[in-house]
């Protein structure tokens, strides 16, 4: 067994603390926009979503709060613009509070 030091201990981010960027790919997951994170990655590693006009094409780049997402969807475009994460999927009613949908005009 090793002895363990008397220095400072390390702290890890609690889910009181927000976090200030989230990986797209799970963002995408967590909002409910695809079934899974694996499908997330495959439709941003596809060329498929845009954030703030730009194309994204790497499943772990950040998303912030205020940042635009279109996303082509096999039927439709979908513009969402962030306002939130979550620790967690979970279900259609708690994901209202990670984004609002632009095209709407509002709230979805």
């Amino acid at each position: 067994m090793r002895a363990r030091c008397a220095g400072p201990e390390r702290t890890t981010p609690t889910s009181d603390v927000p976090s200030e960027r989230q990986r797209l790919d799970k963002w995408l997951w967590h909002a409910r926009v695809v079934k899974a994170r694996s499908s997330a990655a495959a439709l941003v590693s596809s060329g498929h979503v845009r954030i703030n006009g730009v194309r994204e094409t790497s499943p772990g780049h950040g998303v912030k709060i205020g940042d635009v997402l279109t996303i082509a969807l096999d039927r439709n475009v979908r513009v969402l613009r962030v306002t939130g994460f979550a620790e967690r999927r979970g279900d259609a009613t708690s994901v209202r509070g990670l984004y609002d949908d632009v095209e709407a005009g509002g709230r979805s």
